[in-house]
């Protein structure tokens, strides 16, 4: 699903934010990318979702070369991928349905099967009934859920989440990660970033530890 040759990544300011990074993400696994601030975390989702583009080195998603990619074909590269921030980046001035329908209004979905997609989307991180509240209504943890049936809505192959319980209490922070077990259970390919280890254990998956935008020592590459 997801390969990484030897990447590098340098922002024009100067820093390395990763420096020969090789690994691999089969399809289907969960994954968290863990270490402290400034591992690479964040940038290794950025590269994946076409956020930044590599320096150097060969990232291949579902086969196809990112490289190759031009700036025109992103939007239809990204419907195959839902992504979940840490801050939600919710439009605050409009409903949790528009909010939820946004990927489907890009894709140009019909109006019926957008509804149809957004009342399931929100019925599966338990938000049912909660369409037509604005996201400052509801609390942080039911915003990050509005963000999580956004990113799924329609129905991508591969989900990524940049610290994703990073501002919710140690119970929510549970909740929204069995959310993604149970994503990953019926056959998604999820990576997170995060830097609770003791969240992880309690929600299993392989884990890939990055320090100084490479792999940490012993830190596993590849899937079995």
């Amino acid at each position: 699903m997801i390969r990484f040759e030897h990447v590098g990544k340098r922002y024009p300011n100067g820093r390395e934010a990763l420096s020969d990074l090789s690994l691999n993400v089969d399809a289907g696994e969960m994954v968290f990318l863990t270490g402290h601030s400034g591992a690479g975390k964040s940038t290794v989702l950025k590269l994946i979702a076409l956020i930044d583009r590599a320096t150097r080195g060969l990232i291949e998603v579902s086969g196809q070369s990112l490289a190759r990619i031009g700036r025109r074909q992103v939007p239809l590269y990204r419907r195959q991928i839902g992504v979940i921030f840490q801050d939600h980046k919710l439009l605050h001035d409009r409903p949790v349905w528009d909010n939820v329908a946004l990927p489907l209004v890009i894709a140009g979905a019909p109006r019926r099967e957008m509804d149809k997609r957004v009342r399931a989307a929100l019925d599966q991180v338990g938000l049912l009934g909660h369409e037509q509240s604005l996201p400052l209504e509801l609390s942080t943890g039911e915003q990050q859920r509005v963000g999580i049936a956004r990113a799924v809505v329609a129905k991508p192959p591969l989900l990524i989440a940049d610290e994703p319980t990073g501002n919710l209490d140690p119970d929510l922070a549970l909740e929204v990660m069995r959310l993604f077990k149970r994503f990953n259970d019926v056959g998604v390919t999820v990576v997170i970033a995060s830097h609770d280890l003791h969240l992880i254990e309690q929600v299993g998956g392989r884990r890939i530890a990055l320090a100084g935008g490479r792999l940490a020592d012993g830190a596993v590459a590849h899937g079995a």
